[in-house]
């Protein structure tokens, strides 16, 4: 079995990817969180993080997982933190006026979901089996790379649902393409809840796990190459020794989440988290 391996970012997805060293914490302060397994404290969107410096650095971060900021690590903007703090606001940070504050709060999760939707249609268009829908997938990446570059007035007003939805259209195509190449039958797991599921050294080569609930999964030993895992849920499941060379549309952020060791393989153009 020939696995299609995303390379390693170039280009566009080398501006996916976060830079917090250019980035005004906008993270730390424009989104919520709740005290909980992840979370440490209770905060509310637009109230900076109390670990959050003066110079926009996290004054914990060498240890959030050992302080219960465990979610702190897991997410990922997808490099929507420098595009708001340099490109949509031109360097003005949230601390210098309090509309400045509230429309980069507002801008900033909208930016994030599009960042992440221009991830997907970049892997989509390196799939050579998805050769069919690249010229729609390239149509529909300059049309959110636009709208990432105007003001923060159009990202608000975004109808990102609808954008959402029609990418996600395409993306199952090329997904399908890609899978359906692959020898042999795919398990169909879309959507599913596989919970605490047993999967220890699963054949799950082309599956279809798009949005599947895999928390607390047990997939060690698992081979998951070209497996769809858009959006599924990763948080603890044991992914030690599995094989994701290939896996369609897994990001930084559903690594992060779960639990893996040296011989877990992620191919190139992620990163092994420091946790494992």
């Amino acid at each position: 079995m020939t696995d299609q391996q995303p390379p390693a970012p170039t280009g566009r997805r080398l501006d996916l990817l976060a830079d917090c060293s250019s980035c005004f914490g906008l993270c730390c302060v424009a989104l919520p969180f709740a005290k909980s397994a992840d979370f440490a404290a209770n905060k509310n969107a637009g109230t900076p993080c109390r670990n959050l410096g003066a110079d926009y650095r996290c004054g914990i971060h060498a240890s959030l997982r050992d302080r219960g900021y465990q979610g702190c690590t897991v997410f990922d903007c997808f490099g929507a933190g420098q595009k708001i703090s340099h490109h949509t606001f031109d360097g003005r940070s949230w601390r210098e006026d309090a509309d400045t504050a509230r429309q980069m709060f507002e801008a900033f999760p909208v930016m994030r979901q599009l960042h992440e939707l221009l991830w997907y249609v970049t892997e989509a268009l390196e799939l050579p089996r998805a050769e069919p829908v690249h010229a729609e997938l390239r149509r529909a990446s300059d049309a959110i790379d636009e709208l990432t570059r105007r003001d923060a007035a159009a990202l608000i007003a975004a109808d990102v649902p609808a954008i959402r939805a029609e990418t996600s259209e395409l993306l199952l195509r090329a997904s399908e393409l890609t899978r359906n190449a692959l020898p042999g039958k795919k398990r169909n797991h879309r959507g599913a809840d596989l919970i605490g599921a047993r999967l220890k050294g699963a054949d799950l080569r082309g599956a279809n796990l798009r949005g599947a609930y895999l928390i607390a999964a047990d997939l060690s030993g698992a081979d998951l190459r070209s497996a769809d895992l858009i959006g599924a849920d990763l948080r603890d499941a044991d992914l030690r020794g599995a094989d994701l060379t290939g896996a369609l549309f897994l990001t930084q952020s559903q690594l992060n989440a779960a639990k893996g060791d040296s011989t877990t393989r992620v191919g190139s153009g992620l990163a092994r988290p420091a946790h494992w």
